[in-house]
């Protein structure tokens, strides 16, 4: 599958993406991508993403030094999804923790 087979246009031109450590499947992270983020992560094997609130491109890891090696990239069936399968050099959390989804919520 190609770059141009991606449905960007559900989400005006970004794409969601799951973060998941290759080595234990656990999720580390959920982002959105736009063309030029999965480009960029294509063409590094470094994951890139577009920040909504910055309104700009990321490398994830660039300033902190935790970047995620991305060995795989698994697209959904309505391929409007993405997870990135990484191998994670450092913490994927801002906060320091291994995956963002360190809390749960009461049920």
């Amino acid at each position: 599958m190609k770059i141009q087979d991606l449905d960007f246009n559900k989400g005006n031109g970004l794409i969601p993406v799951i973060v998941q450590d290759a080595s234990t499947k656990d999720i580390l992270m959920f982002g959105y991508a736009d063309r030029e983020a999965v480009e960029k992560t294509v063409e590094t094997h470094y994951t890139h993403l577009w920040s909504r609130s910055r309104k700009t491109l990321w490398k994830k890891g660039e300033t902190s030094g935790n970047v995620q090696e991305v060995k795989d990239i698994l697209v959904d069936c309505d391929e409007d999804t993405l997870v990135y399968v990484v191998k994670p050099h450092g913490p994927a959390c801002h906060t320091g923790n291994r995956s963002c989804f360190y809390r749960k919520l009461d049920i």
